[in-house]
């Protein structure tokens, strides 16, 4: 039997047809129409709908070179079922070069939405009726906020024997943080639908980090095999597994002054170690950054310039920490410049 086509925002994709479709969002002062643009793939095979995004976070901008390379990919001439691929959620922010919408709202903390709220809330209900409630699975692409990385990390809720378990197993991050859903979120409208979603955190805002887009192309792709929406075998040994973190948490500025950092990103320490000095650019003051556990430096600020009480290091407790080293030292060194024909 012949499979449907595929219906969003009021376009119709037949069965083996690739569409881009711009879905209205919003006009500039110039009266100038912005639109959310989608690129539906739909398989000639039944399958999940898989919703791959970028740019919630308008200056998060690893996930939109994800989503191209991903949308290059020859491994997707075969697919079964249908790929939802959105580059670019939060226009405006983009065009703005920030996180926020022009109201100052994150987009990411407005959903379900509302037709009659705010902007953020109209933007969201948008993005919700004509394109989240399609799918039955979601990868959301993040980056650290600005003047911030992250190492490379799968955030998820799970539960043992899950299909976002199952998904998270597959990506190939060398940590999955169990996080809980924050209100207002994507991630926590979805789930809340039963609609399976990981987000993927890699990188700085406003910067291309091939090492954090790299893997994040691998990873989509794997989670679409394990699917099986992909056919074929993947070209690539499979990841180690990723470890799960038990926790996390910040360390935090002493004072205000100029930060000297003392470890890297990824870098095991131990609690009460030295992560960094605080100072005054005359050396005056100097307070000592402390881990406050045993663990994995796995987001850090790079901007120097801190506010006492000011975010620095981002620190995941694991229970099995020799492995969590191991599984991101194997993670770095598979590490190598790749070109798009690659994927």
């Amino acid at each position: 039997m012949a499979r449907v086509p595929f219906t969003l925002a009021g376009h119709t994709v037949m069965p083996g047809q690739r569409l881009q479709i711009d879905v209205p969002v919003a006009r500039l002062y110039t009266h100038t129409q912005l639109h959310i643009t989608v690129e539906v793939v739909h398989g000639r095979k039944d399958g999940p709908v898989m919703l791959v995004c970028g740019g919630i976070h308008g200056d998060e901008i690893n996930g939109v070179e994800i989503v191209r390379r991903l949308l290059r990919s020859k491994a997707i001439s075969s697919l079964r079922g249908t790929l939802i691929a959105v580059p670019v959620v939060n226009v405006f922010g983009f065009l703005q070069q920030t996180r926020y919408l022009p109201d100052r709202r994150d987009l990411n903390r407005c959903f379900p939405g509302s037709e009659k709220g705010s902007l953020g809330g109209r933007i969201a209900a948008l993005f919700r009726d004509e394109i989240v409630d399609h799918a039955t699975h979601i990868i959301d692409l993040h980056t650290g906020a600005i003047h911030r990385t992250n190492l490379p990390q799968i955030r998820a809720q799970l539960q043992p024997g899950s299909e976002t378990e199952r998904m998270a197993d597959a990506f190939g991050a060398p940590v999955v943080l169990n996080a809980e859903l924050r209100e207002g979120s994507l991630r926590h409208y979805a789930q809340n639908r039963g609609i399976p979603v990981l987000t993927y955190e890699a990188g700085e805002a406003l910067r291309f980090d091939e090492w954090a887009i790299a893997p994040g192309v691998r990873g989509v792709l794997r989670v679409m095999r394990r699917l099986g929406m992909l056919t074929g075998e993947q070209r690539r040994r499979s990841p180690m597994p990723a470890e799960l973190a038990n926790g996390s948490s910040w360390a935090r500025a002493p004072i205000d002054g100029i930060l000297r950092p003392k470890v890297r990103l990824g870098a095991r320490v131990a609690k009460g170690e030295v992560l960094g000095k605080v100072a005054d650019p005359f050396g005056n003051d100097e307070g000592e950054v402390l881990a406050m556990a045993d663990g994995i430096v796995i987001g850090m600020s790079r901007l120097p310039l801190a506010n006492e009480g000011e975010a620095l290091y981002h620190i995941a407790r694991f229970d099995e920490i020799e492995e969590a080293e191991t599984a991101i030292e194997n993670f770095q060194s598979s590490l190598t410049p790749q070109s798009d024909a690659m994927y």
